[in-house]
This record gives structure tokens, C-alpha cells and sequence, in this order.
């Protein structure tokens, strides 16, 4: 009789599925590290670099079905697009991925010295996938730490992908300790790197200012389904004017396209438009503000005989009628907008319903918005997945804001990983992070990535709190990522030297 033996491209697909306990709602942060130390034994003891490619391929094929399952959901239950396409779309899409994975265990066989290289190369990998085809950082490892593990104390100095870092760099010490490749030196560098990281926790970064403002985030719960139909347009505004009628708070926040019309991009005054007078008279004379999401129309820049259609955040204050704006501008390819246009847009026409799929990226450099004796950072959904795009407005914003529609994904992990990564945010800015959207995860949290408030998903529900404002500037809100993306790169530098030498 022959032993069972597990094939290590199945191994690595189930490897890289349990990597995905490690982000939210799950929260198990050893899992990624055990995923990937077993994705580097299986590296390093591979026969050849064609089984190392497999492998990773297979890794990342498990990883990223079990992390974005959800994008079925969205094609198919909410966007009406056949079983049988959305399904091969999700899985194209996963496929994709996997071959960062699969390009990572190509290069890391070739290196021979796989170890080293393995883990140096897997974080510069999410850091390409972070702007490569304008980015899908989604699920990059270095979130699965937030908001409890030690590590993410090298967050506010290094961002994501420095976690990220400090999590492959642990994987690969417990496999070279494991091999007896110096274990004792690989035990002292792993307790280092945790040690280090649990210490740096501690630090504060930045300094309170003035009082908490007392916030309240509305969270409307439409159905997607129903959300942008004209028959219930004026419905969902007097139920958002009847939300906003009992807040209790001085900042008020609507979540991302809370009102299903158009507003005009050009108005100075709020009292120009009859939705938004309605909303500034609730404020009116007062020390209140809102922050009020909708689509919003104007000239284009490149031909101003065309209309553009930006994905905005409108700012109220009551103690003037002016109205400041905030349009979103890393846009969701394939939602938000169409990549090329000529070869997709049957898509769009005969197979996929998304009502905002041509809109009009923003200014990349928006200034804070000024608010309830707040300096506001906005971001718009997709947009709080990209730490680098959120210092732009830091150190000067003293608040940060997220609104959302999570909608599109069901009851699925999608909205709990995305308040993950707002959990990661908070931490590279030190700053409150508030998020309001339309199902769910509606939360406050605070500086230290802690979810010191959140609703319920998937109720009409009212969230009020209390938000400090935060002044001074992290490492990385100074210099982003390229002090762990040049570390990274120079480490590479290195071992490419050595294995010439």
C-alpha cells in the first residue's frame, strides 16, 4: 500500500483559502502567516521553478476565491448579468490575480535563495497589484493584522505594505526555523519583529485638538435594486430629511450616493437647489454641518460642450448657505467607469445594469473640507483602499471621512473587509475615522484602529457619537510608501548581488 500524499498545488490552494481567516469578520490574524510559511516550505522544497509557478498560482487561486467571492454577487444578483458569465468573470478575475502569486514563486525559485527572496518579493507584488491597470489592492496581507496585532505597529511608519513586510518576513523565519536553517537565529528575528512591532503601538503619533465633535452617521439601508429608481426617488430623500430631523450630532453624514439625483457641480449656494435648501434649513443658524452624497453634474474639462457626472460629497454648513464639494477620483474600473471603451461597452449594453458605469474622475489633489470646526478628509468607497491617495489631503485634514455603498455585495464579507482596510487607514493617519454608507459597516473608529461604535448591517439604523480631531503627521502620511517599497527594493538589490558574486 502507498501513502496518501497531498499534492502541493492542493495544499497550496487550501494555504492560500486559509489566509483568508485573517482579515474581517474573522479577525484571525496568525492565519496569513501560517498560510504563507506554508506557501514558502512548499517553495523552497520544490524540484524546480515550473513546480514553484504552479504552485503560486494555485495559492493564489484558493486566496482570492475565498477573499472576493462577492464580485459574483455583484455582477450577477445586483448587476443582472447571467449566472454563467458573471461566474466566469469572477473567475477570470481570480485568475488574474493569482498570477502575482505565481510570478512571486517564479522569481523566488530562480533566485536560489528562495527564502530570502520569497517574502521581500510577495510585498512588492501587492505593492505592482496596488497600481497596476489603476489598482486592486484588495487583500493585501498586511490588512489581515489590523486592528490587534502587533505588527500593525509599523503601520503608522510604513503603511500597509510594511505590515504586509513584517507578516512575509515572520512566514518565511518560521519555515527556515523549521528547515534548521540557523533556527536560533531565525527565533531571535521573529521575536524581534514582534517585539518591535507591539512596542511601536505604543507610540503616539499625533496630538488631540480641541474638543470631540459629536457625530451622526445615517445609515439608509435602500436596496440596490430599487435604489436609483425614479419612482422612489423622492421616498428615499424625505426618509434621509427625517434621519438627518434626529440627529443629535453637530456633523451629520449621508452615506455615498444617499440621493438618488443629480445636483449641480457649479452652485455656490445651497439655497440654489430645493433638495438642499431642505437640508440646509435643518442646520440653518447653527454650529451644525452635513455631508450629504450624490451624483453630481457639471462642465467637462477637456470639452466643455459635454457634461461630466462626478461621484460626489456635498458639504453643508449651517452658518452660511455655501456649498463645498468633494468629487471622487480613483474610480472603479468596470463600475464606475469603462477601460477601454470601444472593446467593453457591449457589456454594458447587453449583459450588466450599472447606472453609473461613465463617470468623471476628480482632482487627484482636493483640498479638506471645513466643517463642524473640523478640517475634513472625504473619501468615497473604493477610494480608503488606496492609503497612499488618503495622506494627500494630511497632515492638514484633522478628520477623516468615508462614505460608502456596499450594497452592490450582498451579505457577504465585502463590506466587513472593507471596514478592515478603514481600520488601516486610521492607523497609517492617526486620525478618527468616520464611516457612513448605506447598509453597512456604518462605525466610528478611532486612531488606533479600534471600531469604537458601529450599527447593525442591513437596518435602517441612526449612529450617534463622538469624533476627537487629530494635528501632526505620521512617517507615513510624510513620506507614504516608499520608505518599505525602497527598503524592499534595496533588499532586493542586495540578494540579486550576492547570488551574482
Amino acid at each position: 500500500m502507498t501513502p496518501f500524499k497531498i499534492s502541493p498545488k492542493f495544499a497550496s490552494f487550501i494555504l492560500g483559502a486559509l489566509c483568508v481567516f485573517g482579515f474581517a469578520p474573522y479577525y484571525l490574524f496568525i492565519a496569513p502567516i501560517i498560510g504563507l510559511a506554508g506557501l514558502f516550505y512548499f517553495w523552497q522544497v520544490s524540484h524546480s521553478v515550473k513546480q514553484a509557478t504552479k504552485i503560486g498560482f494555485s495559492f493564489g487561486l484558493g486566496f482570492f476565491i475565498a477573499g472576493i467571492y462577492w464580485i459574483y454577487i455583484s455582477l450577477h444578483d445586483v448587476g443582472g448579468m447571467p449566472f454563467w458569465m458573471a461566474g466566469i468573470a469572477t473567475f477570470c478575475l481570480c485568475a488574474f490575480l493569482a498570477l502575482f502569486p505565481a510570478l512571486v514563486g517564479y522569481l523566488a525559485k530562480r533566485s536560489h535563495r528562495t527564502l530570502f527572496a520569497a517574502p521581500i518579493l510577495w510585498v512588492l507584488a501587492e505593492w505592482v497589484r496596488s497600481w497596476i491597470f489603476t489598482g486592486f489592492p484588495w487583500l493585501s496581507i498586511g490588512y489581515s493584522q489590523a486592528p490587534v496585532s502587533p505588527l500593525v505597529g509599523y503601520a503608522p511608519i510604513f503603511g500597509v505594505f510594511g505590515v504586509g513586510a513584517a507578516v512575509s518576513i515572520s512566514a518565511a523565519l518560521i519555515v527556515a526555523a523549521y528547515l534548521n536553517h540557523q533556527r536560533r537565529h531565525a527565533f531571535l528575528a521573529l521575536s524581534g519583529i514582534w517585539l518591535i512591532g507591539g512596542l511601536l503601538s505604543l507610540a503616539a503619533w499625533t496630538t488631540p485638538l480641541g474638543k470631540a465633535t459629536n457625530v451622526t452617521l445615517l445609515q439608509g439601508n435602500i436596496a440596490q435594486e430599487i435604489k436609483w429608481d425614479e419612482a422612489i426617488a423622492v421616498q428615499t430623500i424625505n426618509q434621509y430629511l427625517g434621519m438627518a430631523k434626529q440627529a443629535k450630532g453637530d456633523l451629520i453624514i449621508l452615506p455615498e450616493t444617499a440621493l438618488p439625483i443629480t445636483m449641480d457641480a457649479t452652485q455656490v449656494d445651497a439655497h440654489q437647489d430645493q433638495v438642499l435648501s431642505a437640508f440646509h434649513d435643518l442646520i440653518a443658524h447653527t454650529e451644525k454641518a452635513l455631508l450629504i452624497g450624490a451624483v453630481s453634474q457639471g462642465a467637462d474639462k477637456e470639452d466643455a460642450s459635454k457634461q461630466a457626472y462626478f461621484n460626489s460629497v456635498l458639504g453643508l454648513n449651517g452658518k452660511d448657505t455655501s456649498v463645498q464639494f468633494y468629487h471622487k477620483s480613483h474610480l472603479v474600473p468596470f463600475g464606475e467607469f469603462i477601460p477601454l471603451k470601444p472593446i467593453f461597452a457591449w457589456i454594458y449594453q447587453d449583459w450588466l445594469n450599472m447606472p453609473l458605469s461613465d463617470l468623471t474622475r476628480g482632482d487627484k489633489h482636493q483640498q479638506p473640507m471645513n466643517l463642524a470646526n473640523q478640517k475634513i478628509a472625504v473619501n468615497i468607497c473604493y477610494e480608503d483602499v488606496f492609503g497612499e491617495e488618503i495622506i494627500r489631503q494630511l497632515p492638514q485634514a484633522t478628520l477623516l471621512i468615508n462614505v460608502s455603498n456596499d450594497a452592490w455585495y450582498g451579505r457577504s464579507n465585502a463590506a466587513d473587509q472593507h471596514m478592515q482596510f478603514s481600520q488601516m487607514r486610521a492607523l497609517e493617519t492617526g486620525r478618527t475615522l468616520l464611516r457612513a454608507t448605506n447598509t453597512g459597516v456604518t462605525a466610528i473608529i478611532s486612531p488606533q484602529g479600534i471600531v469604537s461604535a458601529a450599527l447593525p448591517q442591513f437596518q435602517t439604523a441612526i449612529l450617534n457619537g463622538s469624533a476627537q480631531g487629530y494635528v501632526g503627521a505620521t512617517p507615513f502620511v510624510r513620506w507614504g510608501n516608499w520608505p518599505a517599497i525602497g527598503l524592499l527594493l534595496i533588499a532586493l538589490i542586495l540578494l540579486w548581488g550576492r547570488k551574482k558574486k
